[in-house]
């Protein structure tokens, strides 16, 4: 009898260990089941994010003597969307909004209606004493071929010269009233289909900076409030240091 009872308390040990240790398994698999499941949404959210990002929060950025304070989700590459010094910033907008990404901009920025609504903003220290429009005479007129053709709303456009360094380019110039003429440069032919923003043209803005702009060749039509629109944007986020 005594025998059995020590057996019998054996196998009893050994129920309550096993029991346990099952316990113990459950335990482990629930909470790496959570954890799979805050994971795999914080991951499928990632990637359905594609890199960018629909935080409004401003990210404060110094380069030389100007502070840029911009949106997160205008801040075009996640690794400069925290606040300090830089080199250079890029963003990105939605025209006409000017605004940046979210769920509503989707189709616009991964260019599901294929309209190029997209407009590319890169700013940094001013490495020129003239922008693009104060270059058009001192140096355009010189690499471009004469007379130019029409384009839109009062806009010229002008071949380069084969040896200008500008090949499978136009120069588009607009006259405006009381202001140096608006100049961009923008790709031509198959290249221009290719791209999202074959168009640039680069200013002055704040105290010591070059922004520079690219945008759809389809927008050129839109020319004046394009430049009004994109040049006030930035002002509204520059303040000097």
């Amino acid at each position: 009898m005594k025998q059995e009872a020590t057996e019998s308390s054996g196998f009893d040990v050994v129920d309550s260990a096993l029991v346990m240790k099952v316990f113990y398994g459950f335990a482990v698999l629930a909470v790496l089941s959570v954890a799979i499941s805050l994971g795999g949404r914080w991951f499928g959210h990632t990637i359905a994010m594609a890199g960018y990002t629909d935080e409004v929060a401003p990210r404060e950025i110094v380069i030389g003597n100007d502070v840029i304070s911009a949106p997160a989700n205008m801040i075009r590459f996640d690794k400069a969307r925290r606040d300090g010094i830089a080199g250079r910033l890029d963003l990105y907008l939605r025209w006409p909004e000017m605004d940046g990404y979210s769920e509503a901009a989707r189709p616009a920025f991964n260019n599901l209606d294929g309209q190029k609504r997209i407009v590319f903003l890169s700013l940094e220290p001013r490495m020129m004493t003239r922008d693009m429009s104060g270059r058009l005479a001192p140096i355009y007129n010189a690499l471009t071929v004469k007379p130019g053709v029409p384009g839109p709303e009062g806009m010229t456009l002008f071949g380069f010269t084969e040896n200008s360094g500008y090949l499978n380019e136009v120069l588009a110039v607009a006259s405006r009233s009381g202001e140096p003429a608006f100049v961009a440069r923008c790709l031509n032919g198959e290249e221009a289909e290719e791209s999202l923003a074959p168009c640039e043209r680069d200013v002055f803005v704040g105290k010591d900076l070059s922004l520079t702009y690219r945008f759809p060749r389809e927008l050129l039509g839109e020319w004046r409030a394009l430049d009004r629109a994109v040049i006030a944007k930035t002002n509204a986020m520059l303040h000097v240091k």
